[in-house]
């Protein structure tokens, strides 16, 4: 098993990669005391038996420069597989601001294939491998040096197995015509915006029942402000203040340190310092906002009359496109679209790229009442009208 520690190795093997098709790739980090993930080992396999063709980059060896990596990442002549690649392309962007390309996503293309949704990567190691995986060391210290054996050996197998998966997945696509699919799923792992999360908007990750101006203006300031303390201190956003925290502090809108001694749900740490000091000139400057400034939820899905008994069509045309497809139904519609949709909505995720092909157009010629529902024995079919 082969440790690359140099920058000098990495390139080699980098060099290396450029000669194939493929390159499969995962990594181990930690969250649980940081803003940001810490990279603490990196896992790539290329085609092969040997054992120059699977190696474990480790990014916390000293003088390491992982420029090589991202420059294989921008070649757009190699494939970069990763399962579940949320969030190492995260790490990535953020470290080296780079999104690999072309990208292919084995969790994408297993739901794509039938595979169910959010699909495990043992689950795909049992099924198309025929292996299984020792996960004992799935939760271990990643950070710590040096590695054990069995660290080491199910690090590997992350990759190792992820070649026979994405030549099944691939050859399974190129058969079906499905590869467009893929290409529409991972727009969103692929945008740089998916990554970033700017302070301003905080606040609408923060879950709140009351549609006060002056509440949620509390709520965007003091959101803003945990997420500009944490992203620069690179801490975990819990460890300024939680959201039942911040709620509360939106309500009470403490004005002195005093104050905020006071608050049932406020950290020890929070009410004093930078922390104390920062909610209360965020509770302060919300205080002047002008009615107009004061934020506005988005209530449209509040509104929306939906005919149920249409819902309750779209629900079963959803299962019969989902059986004759054999597609996760959640991957073509979730139960918010089916409701959008029955409702006249039409600026539906499930009405446009190939959702639209599989389900989309016949749910609106359902809609229009050009079409209508059979049932032919165990299945049913679109008939039209």
């Amino acid at each position: 098993m082969i440790t690359i520690k140099t920058t000098e190795g990495l390139a080699a093997f980098c060099d290396r990669a450029r000669n194939h098709p493929y390159v499969t790739v995962d990594t181990e980090f930690l969250r649980e005391r940081t803003y940001y993930s810490k990279l603490c080992l990196v896992q790539l396999a290329v085609p092969g038996d040997a054992e120059e063709d699977a190696v474990l980059v480790d990014p916390l060896a000293k003088g390491i420069d992982l420029a090589p990596l991202y420059e294989l990442f921008r070649d757009t002549s190699v494939v970069k597989v990763f399962h579940a690649a949320r969030q190492d392309l995260e790490i990535f962007y953020i470290q080296g601001n780079v999104i690999p390309e072309p990208l292919f996503d084995t969790q994408v293309a297993a739901m794509v294939c039938g595979f169910g949704e959010q699909v495990g990567y043992e689950t795909l190691v049992r099924k198309i491998a025929k292996e299984s995986l020792d996960k004992t060391s799935r939760f271990t210290d990643w950070s710590r040096r040096p590695l054990t054996p069995a660290q080491e050996t199910y690090a590997l197998a992350d990759v190792t197995h992820l070649r026979v998966i994405y030549e099944f997945l691939a050859a399974e696509l190129k058969r079906t015509g499905r590869e467009k699919w893929v290409e529409e799923e991972e727009e969103v792992l692929t945008s740089p915006e998916t990554y970033v999360i700017e302070p301003e908007n905080a606040w609408k990750r923060v879950k709140t029942r009351t549609n006060s101006g002056k509440f949620l203006a509390a709520v965007k300031e003091l959101a803003a402000f945990r997420e500009e303390y944490a992203q620069s201190r690179n801490v975990p956003r819990n460890r300024v203040y939680k959201d039942d925290a911040l709620l509360e502090l939106a309500s009470t809108k403490p004005k002195t340190v005093q104050d905020l001694s006071r608050s049932r749900l406020l950290l020890r740490e929070a009410r004093k310092g930078e922390i104390a000091e920062g909610i209360l000139a965020a509770v302060a400057r919300a205080a002047n906002y002008a009615p107009s400034e004061m934020p506005i939820p988005d209530t449209s899905r509040e509104k929306l009359q939906v005919n149920p008994a249409l819902a309750d069509m779209l629900r079963v045309l959803l299962k019969a496109k989902s059986d004759t497809y054999n597609v996760a139904a959640k991957m073509i519609a979730t139960a918010s679209d089916l409701d959008l949709i029955a409702a006249g909505q039409r600026e539906v995720a499930a009405l446009r790229g190939w959702r639209a092909e599989v389900f989309g157009d016949d749910a609106l010629r359902l809609c229009n009442g050009e079409v209508g529902l059979a049932v032919k024995g165990q299945k049913v079919d679109v008939i039209t009208l």
